[in-house]
This record gives structure tokens, C-alpha cells and sequence, in this order.
């Protein structure tokens, strides 16, 4: 750094605090350290005593914070129209949601980027629903000026594709299946499909239709190839996932030639779980089989995959796999989810 006269500072990077003091009317800050000097600033300078200042010099190849922050913006968010930036301040930026969706990171961007050092981006969980005028991620330059060089092996790290996007929900069609002789039969009142219906309606979709096939496997299998004839986006089967002889829901899914993802999940409440996906003329239908704990627990792994399914992020079964670290839902007393630990 150096010392400058305070007219010749236009354009120059503070180097200290320049503190304001008014009698019984201020005390504070006035500029902080790293602001970029401009010419409407000299004559409040000069009100406060500063007829000399401390600068950093302005070298070929240096970055101040905040430039550094635009280009790690950049990184983070491309040119996307659906993510904005806050106002930049002090090296830091902040990416806010323009629309409701599912949140998708590039992890290892994001870790190659955080591993540069000097810079950071630190964000929400993805693959879980965000909001429009959600806060996505925070980002920061650490010291007050960075190499270039340094920045440009950040966006070489991270890649072409930004690291953060959000897919947005598609209306869907939603045909269901309530398995179970006793609801065929009217021997019990059927609960499960109002709790569906109530899940479906957070997004944009419509139920078309639900069927009552009993425990008759080949019926079930009609049912779900029927829904997706007349235009279904999605089939779910609510039941009849267990190893009981009588539940047959399994079975059914993958008479129809779904290509089944997972039977099974590493998830508390929804160990049962089916996902599939019935893949004809270019359409890609999920057919899922719901676990009974769908229709009585608050959250199940139903609730951590809903969101994906209604905004076509195809599930693969290695995310599956990997739920299985926070995978165990605590049925708090009082729930917060989605901003807990379930499914992360």
C-alpha cells in the first residue's frame, strides 16, 4: 500500500476504515476498507480531515474483492435467468431463486472451486425444493484483493456449466393405484388417497384418475399401463409393498416392462420404496410404489423424491444409496422439514 493525496485517490482501493463522528448526531464507519474511491467521495473525505489516504496500488494481474466476486457470480450462476445476484459488497455475493423449483448442484464444481482457497461459495442443500426469492448460496473472496490467475483456475476448475440451476415444476398428470382387497371391498375406509392428493396439490398437477384392483397382480399391472395410455405423467400404487403373499404391488410394476431404479431404500420411514420408470415412444412415465408410512408419517422418502419427480430430475440409484447418511427422519416434536437434517 501506499500513501496518496486524497484528490488523487479516484479510482484507488481503500486500505482502512474512514470513520465519520458528528456530535450527538454520528459515529460509524463512513467507507469501509476495500472500497473503491469515486469522485463524489473526495469532498466527504476531505469533511472528515482525510487529505491523505492509504491505497492499494492497482497492479496488472490483481483483482479487487468485488471484481473477483462478479467473476466467482459468474461461476456459480452463468448467465442463468431463473438465479440472480445480490448487490456486491466486500467480496461478497449472494445467488437468490427467480422461480419455484428443485435446487441441482454440481458437488464437484463446488468442491473444486471451495478447494482454491482465498475464495468460498457455501449454499442450502440441492436436490430439495427452493423458492422464488430464496436465498441459494453466499459466496465470498477472502482478502481484500486476489490474483487473476487465481480466479481463472477457479472458473477452469468448476468447468463450463455453472454450478448451481434450478428445474422448475412441470404440470403433471397423475393417475393412482390403491392396492388392497380390504379397500376393494369397502371392509376399510381408504385413507391413503386423500394424504396423496394433498401432496400432489403443492405443485402444479392433476389426478386423472384412481383405481381400486384389490390384490389382483395382473389388474394392478392393467391399471398402471391404462393411467399411462390415457396421458398419465406419473402412476403412483399406494400399498401392498411388503413380503406379505398378498401384496402383490411390486410384481405388478414390473409386469408392465418398467425399468425398475430401486425396490428397497436406506430411508426411515420409506424403507420400501419402489421407483421405476416405464420408458415407451419417447416418454419417461416414474411408477412408483408407496410404502404404507406414506399414508400416516409426515415425511417419508416419498416427501424427499416428490419434488424431483415433478420437475423431471430422473432419480438414479446411486442417490438412493447414498441417503442412507441422514436418512432417518427423528419425528421431532416440532417438524421444520425440509430445513433439518431428513435426507441430507
Amino acid at each position: 500500500m501506499r500513501e496518496i493525496r486524497t484528490e488523487d485517490a479516484v479510482g484507488h482501493i481503500l486500505c482502512h476504515d474512514i470513520t465519520q463522528i458528528i456530535k450527538d448526531v454520528k459515529k460509524g464507519v463512513l467507507f469501509k476498507k476495500g472500497h473503491i474511491i469515486r469522485e463524489e467521495d473526495i469532498p466527504l473525505l476531505l469533511s472528515v480531515g482525510k487529505e491523505h489516504l492509504y491505497v492499494w496500488e492497482k497492479k496488472e494481474g490483481i483483482l479487487h474483492e468485488n471484481e473477483g466476486a462478479q467473476i466467482l457470480y459468474e461461476i456459480c450462476a452463468g448467465d442463468s435467468e431463473i438465479i440472480h445476484g445480490s448487490d456486491i459488497k466486500e467480496g461478497k455475493i449472494e445467488l437468490i431463486a427467480d422461480i419455484d423449483g428443485v435446487l441441482k448442484i454440481r458437488r464437484d464444481a463446488l468442491n473444486a472451486v471451495n478447494s482454491q482457497g482465498e475464495m468460498m461459495i457455501a449454499s442450502r442443500h440441492g436436490d430439495f425444493p427452493v423458492k422464488k426469492g430464496d436465498k441459494l448460496a453466499g459466496t465470498r473472496i477472502i482478502p481484500l484483493v486476489i490474483e487473476k490467475e487465481k480466479m481463472d483456475h477457479a472458473r477452469e476448475a468448476a468447468g463450463k456449466d455453472p454450478i448451481f440451476s434450478i428445474l422448475p415444476y412441470k404440470k403433471k398428470k397423475i393417475g393412482i393405484v390403491t392396492t388392497g382387497s380390504e379397500v376393494q371391498k369397502g371392509l376399510v375406509k381408504d385413507t391413503f388417497t386423500p394424504v396423496l392428493k394433498d401432496k400432489f396439490a403443492r405443485f402444479p398437477s392433476e389426478v386423472i384418475g384412481q383405481t381400486t384392483p384389490g390384490d389382483d397382480k395382473e389388474q394392478i399391472t392393467a391399471d398402471i399401463l391404462k393411467f399411462i395410455e390415457d396421458g398419465a405423467d406419473v402412476v403412483v400404487c399406494s400399498g401392498g409393498m411388503s413380503v406379505d403373499p398378498d401384496d402383490r404391488t411390486p410384481g405388478a410394476i414390473k409386469d408392465t416392462g418398467a425399468r425398475i431404479v430401486t425396490y428397497g431404500a436406506p430411508v426411515l420411514p420409506g424403507a420400501m420404496m419402489l421407483v421405476s420408470y416405464y420408458e415407451k415412444e419417447g416418454r419417461k412415465v416414474p411408477v412408483l410404489g408407496l410404502p404404507g408410512c406414506v399414508m400416516y408419517a409426515k415425511n417419508t422418502i416419498f416427501d424427499l423424491l416428490l419434488p424431483r419427480i415433478m420437475a423431471d430430475d430422473e432419480i438414479l440409484a446411486s442417490e438412493i444409496t447414498v441417503l442412507g447418511e441422514g436418512g432417518l427422519c427423528l419425528n421431532c416434536d416440532v417438524c421444520t422439514f425440509p430445513n433439518c437434517g431428513f435426507g441430507k
